[in-house]
């Protein structure tokens, strides 16, 4: 199975575990699907990846133009954020737990970002590249991985199990996207809710960036409800598919938003 590794010594290891090409398919909506694996509650399309691969470009971009060779631990951030999702889930067996599921699914968008900023750095920047490279995986149709010497068949372990594996997997800076699919798909999510969700949360961080959030010039209340209220009634109102659909969400947010 192809790993996204965020350190070039293992790039071998990458390249010689490639899939062929001939195992992806690609249908009229592009979506990508694997040949009797993974259903398409799972699949996130070419222009979705396209979408989120470049936003995160441009929020890290913002953050540091020089971010590609700045050596950040984006998969140590995945491995926090990882045990973040387990304290949300709940693995204390002393005392009474429910699973948090709202804040769950939070955490695995916040994953996603930093995993993403991984796989970017992989392939140099190469935002064509890096979506190809997570398209393959997800048409793999893998549902094991190994780690440690040990198979691990995600697709048959339970939640807490898969989320404990996916932050043994950071800690090692390895990342697989059809455990992380797998788990996004625990959690109660399909890919249209988590491409939604990281589009707006990434909009949302750009057009507070844009409107005086560093200089606290920012208005976060607009006609008593919080911009987050807002974006979700902007959202709801668009198009999922369009290729615009980050820059719709931007122009939503900006017609709302209080004039000076």
């Amino acid at each position: 199975m192809v790993q996204l590794h965020h350190h070039a010594a293992a790039e071998k290891e990458m390249n010689g575990s490639l899939h062929n090409a001939s195992k992806v398919q690609f249908y009229a909506n592009n979506s990508v699907y694997p040949f009797g694996a993974f259903e398409r509650f799972t699949m996130l399309t070419q222009q979705q990846l396209a979408t989120m691969l470049s936003l995160q470009d441009k929020m890290n971009t913002k953050v540091n133009p020089a971010w590609l060779t700045a050596g950040y631990g984006y998969l140590r951030a995945a491995m926090v954020e990882s045990v973040e999702a387990i304290e949300h889930h709940g693995w204390k067996w002393w005392k009474a737990q429910e699973k948090d599921l709202p804040q769950l699914q939070m955490e695995l968008v916040d994953i996603w970002h930093f995993a993403l900023s991984a796989c970017i750095i992989d392939f140099n920047g190469d935002i064509s590249a890096t979506a190809s490279q997570i398209a393959s995986e997800l048409a793999s149709g893998e549902q094991h991985v190994t780690f440690d010497g040990v198979n691990y068949a995600f697709a048959n372990q339970s939640l807490l199990d898969n989320l404990e594996l996916m932050t043994g997997l950071c800690a090692a800076k390895r990342f697989s996207v059809p455990l992380f699919m797998k788990i996004v798909e625990q959690c109660d999510m399909h890919a249209d809710e988590l491409y939604r969700q990281y589009v707006g949360k990434n909009v949302l961080n750009f057009f507070r960036q844009d409107n005086g959030y560093k200089t606290g010039t920012y208005i976060k209340v607009w006609s008593g409800r919080e911009d987050n209220e807002h974006l979700v009634e902007v959202m709801d109102a668009l198009d999922l598919n369009d290729a615009n659909f980050s820059d719709n969400v931007y122009d939503g947010l900006n017609a709302r938003y209080p004039s000076a």
